[in-house]
């Protein structure tokens, strides 16, 4: 609501001109909260306010935007004044934002850029989503091998006023192959030896990405050697950029909705909840609902295979939401942990056999502890010992058959190159449930046959 109370100074600043004002209200706070506090002004009269600001806050501020804002003052606003805030926007940033734009919109800002920027955004443009190539930032501290430390520190110096941020400072060679990194703190350390090369002073044992990996792949080696950046190369072994963690940390939640979103069974949203039309939502829920619904009619297509042994023994009916439901939520629960492993890093695919055995025993120990409480229940509700040998034997072998399902479906997935994601709970549960109505059925006619408890006809 705060925000809000600022709106009618801010407007009537505007109105009066009030240079003065504006300049102080866009230097005064940090420039998330200034661009908080303009979150109910229209497109044009946000921008007029960033008028009263220096290129280098007033991008910051623009940053901040929402997104729909940052593309709605885009659109409206003066391209050749758009194009000079384009220009100032990281390089990584300003992409994202013409990769949303309008294609003739974009048209009509790239010839109003420099050469320079124009391929930078073309090159960035280029590559597929989902890549490391997509979410880097060309932005960063390159230095030659052969400079020593005083030029280096010079160099570095003149580059740090066009760069976003200098976490680290990459070491390229003639041809801009990337040979090393140094720290700014190792540079100044090294200030009282000004002759020594940045190729004697470097660290060669460095953490690196191709241009083409998965954006998830990069998230793990950031997260797995606690970087606060990374270096980006081709094939070979060219530096092309870099990729910063608050970037990695946005893809770790883009990755993180998407596989809430299949494991609730609902195919990823492109855009919000709320900004997503109602068609496309229905579309996105419903194709997945139709799938689940035909994996549904299975088991009913199952449950009538058996009809007339439910007929001739009724009391069968009765545990049948007890077994499918503890083999789907095993299932579910293995899914749910491979899927993880899977995507932490955890497990590689050349780990079946190790996740093989661990499922093998936790589905025999599972099994075997809700079967002793399926025993109890199913003398307590039925008060046969032979119904209670049923449910208790199928309750062992369909938590086994749920665990084991369960954890290899994710990996075979990933072994086809898709998203363990894909595999789905209510897909794992799906198919266990089907798996469950077999095993129960089964099981119960074989022991009610070998026991001569099956009756010849259905029970009037």
């Amino acid at each position: 609501m705060i925000n809000l109370l600022y709106l009618p100074e801010l407007r009537e600043m505007l109105a009066e001109a009030d240079t003065k004002g504006l300049h102080e209200f866009c230097t005064a706070l940090h420039p998330a909260r200034t661009a908080e506090f303009m979150e109910g002004l229209t497109a044009t009269e946000a921008w007029q306010v960033l008028q009263h600001a220096d290129p280098e806050t007033r991008e910051e501020i623009f940053s901040y935007f929402d997104p729909d804002k940052q593309l709605e003052i885009l659109e409206t606003q003066d391209r050749t004044e758009m194009a000079g805030l384009v220009a100032e926007l990281a390089s990584d940033d300003r992409v994202d934002l013409l990769h949303e734009a309008d294609e003739g919109l974009v048209a009509e800002l790239l010839p109003l850029l420099s050469p320079e920027d124009r391929r930078d955004i073309l090159r960035l443009k280029s590559y597929p989503e989902g890549v490391a190539g997509a979410v880097m930032t060309s932005d960063i501290a390159r230095l030659d091998e052969n400079l020593l430390v005083r030029e280096a520190l010079n160099e570095l110096a003149r580059q740090a006023e066009e760069l976003e941020t200098v976490y680290y400072v990459y070491v390229v060679d003639d041809t801009d192959h990337l040979r090393g990194v140094v720290s700014t703190r190792q540079l100044l350390s090294a200030i009282s030896k000004p002759e020594t090369r940045l190729r004697d002073l470097m660290e060669t044992d460095l953490a690196t990405v191709n241009v083409m990996d998965d954006q998830e792949e990069v998230a793990r080696k950031v997260a797995k050697f606690d970087l606060l950046a990374i270096p980006v190369v081709d094939d070979e072994f060219r530096l092309l950029g870099i990729i910063t963690h608050d970037d990695v940390i946005d893809v770790m939640r883009e990755e993180a909705t998407e596989d809430a979103h299949l494991s609730a069974g609902v195919q990823p949203l492109d855009e919000s909840y709320l900004k997503t039309p109602i068609v496309t939502l229905s579309r996105k829920r419903g194709m997945w609902l139709t799938i689940l619904f035909v994996t549904a009619l299975f088991t009913a297509f199952a449950l009538r295979h058996y009809e007339e042994d439910t007929q001739k023994v009724a009391w069968l009916v009765i545990f049948i939401p007890l077994v499918i439901s503890a083999g789907g939520n095993s299932g579910t629960q293995a899914a749910t942990l491979v899927i993880t492993a899977l995507t932490r890093g955890d497990v590689k695919l050349n780990d079946w056999v190790r996740v093989v055995r661990r499922e093998l025993a936790m589905g025999l120990l599972l099994g075997g502890f809700l079967a002793s409480l399926g025993f109890v229940a199913a003398m307590l509700l039925h008060r046969e010992l032979i119904s209670a040998a049923v449910v208790a034997s199928t309750l062992v072998l369909v938590v086994l058959a749920g665990t084991i399902v369960g954890s290899m479906l994710p990996m075979v997935f990933r072994r086809l190159g898709l998203d363990p994601a894909l595999m789905s709970n209510p897909f794992v549960t799906g198919i266990i449930d089907i798996m469950g109505i077999v095993i129960y059925m089964n099981v119960a006619i074989a022991l009610l046959t070998l026991t001569g408890k099956m009756p010849a006809t259905p029970v009037p």
